[in-house]
């Protein structure tokens, strides 16, 4: 079953997040991820959200999903955004 990652991300510091945006794609794509939605045009229709830029990834599998976020090769790119955005990130299995 396919897992899911949604990211609501504020960006506080543009200029140190670029890093984060180059680098974060291939830690994706090494574990089989692959982005359906990326910082574009977001709409709120009802309620509210806490940030203004929002990302959605599709991983083979929860699994994958957990391993990509936990993996060597994503904490320092992690340790980026964590310095230069707040970020809520929660994956859910997929139908």
């Amino acid at each position: 079953m396919l897992g899911y990652l949604i990211a609501m991300i504020e960006v506080t510091d543009q200029e140190g997040y670029k890093e984060y945006r180059e680098r974060v794609p291939a830690t994706i794509a090494a574990h089989g991820g692959r982005y359906l939605a990326r910082g574009g045009q977001t709409e709120v229709l009802e309620g509210s959200m806490p940030s203004k830029r929002l990302a959605i990834v599709e991983f083979p599998s929860l699994a994958a999903a957990k391993a990509w976020w936990q993996s060597p090769e994503y904490r320092p790119v992690r340790a980026i955004r964590e310095r230069t955005a707040k970020s809520t990130l929660v994956i859910t299995e997929g139908l």
